[in-house]
């Protein structure tokens, strides 16, 4: 089942937001600014539903707050090194808004922009059209992203086409907190990620071009970890916990799985891409959120699937280069459940 309501309004433009809902009893709130997930409702081990997704209650506060709070990021999500990129040996500079460094599209990235939509059967799509020479990329960039519930299942499709070569790398930036959005830290939450490898990184968090083994490190999620035994470690005092890219192993199955005990939530995330970013929100600054709720520091943990930071300027890595004229296409799967 699919509703809308408007949300409000930024600078005399409405806000939509559009709940999806199915039988499993989860909900899911989307709203056309950024394209975002606004909350995500899942019955808990007592059946009461949970919202599991860190956000506001107001439009004002997506447009004008930093942390990406649910949205999709594009044009290029994660970081640039040096804010520049050659395709066809011509150099393009964007937009550096961390340090010399781009992250997540630039000065105003695509979880900033008012996405147009449309709702059908157990979807909605939201679009976006990205001019030539925004941020500095090339290319008029048409995007859309589709979210899907069935079966306490939520699917996101991404889809793009340029006019030009171009960088193209989305992502979701949900903070999920499986105790509800106001739980607190989440260092009692249980994760597996399935990758042996990671990609290092210099202090800007830029990639070095290697892919390391996780073994003997806080990075080795192979088997189920508590984030509380790991987030003190040594190793991620830098990054103030988990911020760092993992090579998925693929294949079948699911390629991450976070469980929260006080609540018995359960999500398993699978994806066609492969990397993904685990950020355990160790640079979320102090702030009011939903209902009242005070968000701070590991509060949330993100799974963003994306290409590996950088990728543009690491020829060994995955190309995350759209040709002009050709197809992007992506997904990501979350299920929610109950142990």
């Amino acid at each position: 089942m699919v509703t809308e309501r408007l949300f409000g309004a930024v600078n005399g433009r409405d806000i939509h937001l559009v709940t999806l809902a199915d039988a499993s009893g989860v909900e899911v709130e989307l709203i056309s600014l950024g394209a975002a997930i606004r909350a995500i409702r899942v019955p808990g081990r007592n059946g009461t539903p949970t919202d599991i997704c860190l956000g506001y209650d107001t439009p004002e506060e997506y447009a004008s707050q930093d942390a990406c709070f649910g949205g999709t990021i594009g044009r290029c999500a994660n970081r640039i090194g040096g804010a520049r990129f050659s395709i066809g040996g011509r150099e393009y500079r964007v937009t550096p808004n961390e340090g010399r460094n781009t992250l997540h599209g630039g000065a105003v990235g695509f979880h900033k922009k008012l996405w147009g939509h449309a709702c059908g059967g157990d979807s909605v799509t939201f679009s976006l059209d990205s001019p030539d020479g925004e941020e500095g990329f090339p290319g008029n960039l048409h995007a859309e992203v589709t979210y899907t519930l069935q079966n306490g299942t939520l699917t996101i499709r991404y889809r793009a086409q340029s006019d030009a070569d171009t960088v193209v790398n989305l992502t979701n930036h949900a903070y999920f907190n499986l105790a509800g959005h106001g739980g607190g830290p989440v260092t009692d939450h249980v994760l597996t990620v399935r990758a042996d490898r990671y990609t290092p990184s210099d202090s800007g968090n830029i990639p070095t071009g290697e892919l390391a083994s996780v073994e003997g490190t806080p990075l080795d999620l192979r088997s189920p970890a508590v984030l509380g035994d790991r987030l003190s470690d040594p190793f991620l005092a830098a990054s103030r916990g988990y911020d760092h890219n993992f090579v998925l192993n693929g294949g079948e199955g699911w390629a991450a799985e976070l469980f929260c005990p006080r609540t018995g939530i359960a999500l398993e995330m699978s994806t066609t891409l492969e990397g993904m970013q685990l950020y355990s929100a160790g640079w979320l600054t102090e702030r009011p959120g939903k209902g009242g709720a005070r968000y701070a520091p590991a509060h949330g943990v993100c799974l963003e699937t994306q290409h590996f930071p950088d990728a543009v300027n690491h020829t060994a890595f995955p190309s995350p280069i759209l040709r002009a004229g050709a197809a992007y296409h992506a997904s990501t799967r979350y299920r929610f459940s109950v142990k």
